[in-house]
């Protein structure tokens, strides 16, 4: 029988998980419903003596879960590293685009493939000669990373292309701390705060961080480009900024649940929430609850929509399915699956940080 995988913790999306549009699909079944297909699929195919990761994936397909999941005991592995924030690679976050083409979408400061002159932007062609056009961003993720039996110094090799100029490199595997927290000052004197995926421990980084702000300085809390993570953690992060109370509502199978921040948050710098079409998720539960509760301006342009919650469960043969459960909705009971987030003020690319300074100036933050 499967069971909920131990210490299992809800999720929103996954950092470094760039899943592309799932395009016309049959209308999703009710979670409970898809998760015992799913299971029972599982089950049938390893008495069968066939493969129960295959047989749910085709049942996941079927369901209509747009971001449901089957993972083989190795990608679970390099999931939940990634959760952790820890992980052996090279530094490199990838997508996949409409095309089928692989793109570098960010480089980690300092990685193997910072150094070795890989930029965001340059597509990946190929990772130990198996070319990775049209492969899924989690296949392309597992193949740079080596599984979760790669050690640090094993060597993969890379065919890039930037500008039509291909690119051929090895390089060595180091074991990385994925930066999903980094902080800075704006011109004017604002503190900038910006969280790339909601990863273990990055919600107290932000309480930490925002301690040792200047106590009059006004925040700018940058969720652009955010692709969710942890629930957990973004609720750590509304409980710095709010005095308790409610954060979201959601469901699991049917059961409605709720999330509060603790009590003791700093309520009296002003805050902006910068986001962005990429925008995903947990960082939209996080962006709606401080928007609704009134304690932040939203500032950008609208986000992507993603208002459903995963959680796990081990299936026969030792595989995991991260299968939607429920769906989560901020205090005021708006529900932002499909929809995003609209923002109280709308602001593109760069400009969206000058008019974030902007609003802290006319809610009292000096300049």
């Amino acid at each position: 029988m499967a069971t909920g995988v131990a210490a299992a913790q809800l999720t929103c999306g996954l950092p470094g998980d760039d899943r592309p549009d799932a395009g016309d699909r049959p209308a999703a079944q009710a979670p409970a419903a898809a998760h015992d297909a799913v299971v029972e699929a599982a089950a049938r195919a390893e008495a069968d003596g066939k493969s129960g990761a295959d047989a749910a994936a085709e049942a996941v397909s079927r369901s209509g879960d747009r971001w449901g999941t089957v993972y083989d005991p190795e990608e679970y592995a390099a999931f939940e590293q990634a959760l952790d924030g820890r992980y052996t690679g090279v530094g490199l976050r990838v997508r996949a685009r409409a095309d089928g083409a692989v793109e570098v979408a960010r480089v980690q400061q300092t990685g193997p493939a910072e150094r070795a002159g890989v930029r965001p932007g340059d597509l990946l062609r190929a990772v130990d000669g198996r070319p990775v056009t049209g492969l899924p961003s989690t296949e392309v993720v597992r193949l740079l990373r080596g599984g979760a039996d790669a050690v640090p110094g094993s060597q993969v090799t890379l065919a890039t292309e930037r500008s039509g100029r291909p690119r051929v490199q090895t390089l060595s595997r180091v074991r990385l701390h994925t930066e999903s927290v980094t902080v800075g000052r704006l011109p004017h004197g604002a503190v900038r705060i910006k969280v790339t995926a909601f990863t273990k421990g990055s919600g107290a980084e932000v309480r930490s961080a925002l301690a040792a702000a200047p106590d009059r300085a006004g925040l700018v809390l940058d969720l652009r480009g955010n692709s969710g993570g942890l629930v957990t953690e973004a609720v750590t992060t509304a409980s710095t900024l709010l005095d308790g109370g409610l954060v979201a509502t959601y469901d699991v199978r049917g059961e409605p649940r709720s999330l509060h921040a603790r009590p003791g948050g700093d309520t009296g710098r002003p805050v902006v929430v910068l986001v962005d079409g990429a925008t995903m998720s947990a960082a939209e539960l996080l962006a709606g609850a401080l928007q609704d509760r009134g304690r932040a301006v939203v500032v950008g342009s609208r986000t992507y929509g993603k208002g459903s919650v995963q959680m796990p469960t081990r299936l026969p043969g030792g595989s995991v399915a991260e299968l939607t459960v429920g769906h989560y909705r901020t205090p005021s009971g708006r529900g932002l699956d499909g929809r995003g987030l609209t923002p109280d003020l709308e602001a593109k690319g760069g400009d969206a940080a000058e008019r974030a300074e902007t609003v802290l100036g006319g809610l009292g933050s000096p300049s």
